[in-house]
């Protein structure tokens, strides 16, 4: 990922140095563990542990001689440990030691954003609380709807936030949190499984049951599809500030920082950019998750065609989404809300969407469905009409007591036309909001 859409200590989970320090870990514990089978002195594991280093630089030199990048690392290290070094990578095969660390990776990783759904997602909880009370019109179809709050946003989006949270959490498990070091092609031809257990446990990793030379790579897919799931609910929260934001609607807007410009060309703008910026990136990572599709099946035992595909997406898929839900925390804790226009929205249909109240109405007082339905559209059109030629005329209301057919008392209208009846049982979606832990 480019440096502008990375945060440093996510960043830093993928850089050479982290993974050759991984790398190191594995080969010494490895070590450690052979010597505690008696397969290698044990004052030797002791030396490696003493003298184990590497220098990036010095890696990449050697590299480019033997193409290799696990035979570039152990020649360095060679050249720090000496004569020992002969016991590093005793019995193991290039993806004993690259899958386990880039498992370990994942789990660094996964963590880091497991921690920012945490935060967003309290944040999320703190305001549905703080707005609980907050009338604002709801919308299906990008149409108005019936009256709800905007503290029911902020609890949709908690709720969505904590699914993801479960997801991750178990991914971490299912997925990420592996170890393999069985040999060339997983039979342990070469290594006593106990090395495997021992250096797994070290790292707080499970030794994978049956490693075909690799780490099954469903395993990643699942991560990377999880991830573009975590992604998708953050462009979800996004796209719906973003549409809040539109000059007709103006209910919300993100941040506008004190010196921040909106446009090159026209002063007067507050664009949502940073909503904007969330919502292209989940693309990126949602479009990564195909890549980890394409990546299970490898020919036979193994193959690397997986292998140059990885270094790309796993990093990217973590530092960008790392970094979205990043922006989309400083948009929703900072995020402008404006109640006055929330409810002039609500007034602008001129009563419309108090319809299904109306409709229940004719119905309770014993006219069929059918019929009811009828009287309530019809007028309801007329109001259509009238707005959509920029015209005044009666509301929703005052058109149905003009109606004939319309026998619904003035304090039966009164009871309609108040939008908080349509809430009275809306406290019910907080109550449940209060078990959303974080």
């Amino acid at each position: 990922m480019i440096p502008r859409y990375s945060r440093p200590e996510m960043a830093a989970i993928w850089e050479l140095e982290n993974k050759f320090e991984i790398w190191k870990e594995i080969e010494v514990l490895a070590c450690e563990a052979q010597a505690e089978l008696g397969v290698i002195p044990r004052e030797d594991a002791v030396a490696i542990r003493e003298r184990a280093a590497f220098e990036v630089e010095r890696i990449d030199e050697i590299e480019r001689t033997t193409n290799h990048d696990v035979v570039a690392f152990l020649t360095n290290m060679a050249e720090h440990i000496g004569e020992p070094s002969k016991w590093v990578h005793y019995g193991m095969t290039s993806s004993d030691l690259g899958d386990t660390a880039l498992c370990y990776q994942m789990t660094q990783a996964i963590d880091i954003i497991i921690a920012d759904v945490r935060r967003l997602g309290a944040i999320c909880k703190r305001r549905a609380f703080e707005t609980r009370d907050m009338l604002c019109v709801g919308r299906t179809h990008g149409i108005h709807a019936e009256p709800m709050t905007f503290g029911m946003k902020f609890a949709s989006w908690a709720w969505m936030l904590k699914r993801a949270e479960k997801r991750l959490i178990a991914t971490r498990e299912y997925s990420c949190a592996w170890g393999a070091i069985s040999g060339a092609v997983g039979s342990y031809s070469n290594i006593d499984p106990f090395v495997e257990r021992y250096v797994c446990e070290k790292l707080g990793l499970t030794p994978d049951p049956l490693s075909t030379q690799v780490i099954a790579r469903d395993r990643h897919a699942h991560f990377l599809a999880v991830l573009a799931t975590v992604a998708a609910t953050a462009e979800s929260i996004a796209t719906e500030v973003r549409a809040l934001q539109k000059s007709d609607t103006l209910e919300a807007e993100e941040p506008f920082a004190k010196g921040q410009k909106g446009s090159s060309a026209m002063p007067h703008k507050r664009n949502p950019i940073t909503a904007e910026r969330v919502c292209g990136l989940a693309r990126v990572i949602k479009a990564n998750a195909q890549v980890g599709f394409d990546n299970v099946a490898l020919w036979h035992e193994r193959d690397i065609s997986h292998s140059s595909a990885e270094r790309v997406v796993l990093a990217d898929s973590t530092i960008g989404l790392d970094y979205l839900l990043g922006k989309l925390e400083w948009i929703l804790d900072g995020m402008v809300l404006y109640p006055k226009r929330m409810k002039a929205n609500l007034e602008s249909t001129r009563g419309l969407i108090y319809s299904s109240r109306v409709l229940l109405a004719f119905v309770d007082a014993g006219m069929s469905r059918e019929d009811a339905y009828e009287v309530v559209q019809r007028n309801a059109m007329k109001v259509w009409d009238d707005m959509q030629n920029a015209r005044g005329g009666p509301s929703y209301r005052e058109n149905l007591e003009a109606d004939p057919e319309c026998s619904l008392s003035a304090e039966q209208l009164d009871a309609i036309f108040d939008p908080w009846q349509f809430l009275s049982r809306v406290g019910i979606v907080f109550d449940r909001l209060e078990s959303c832990t974080f």
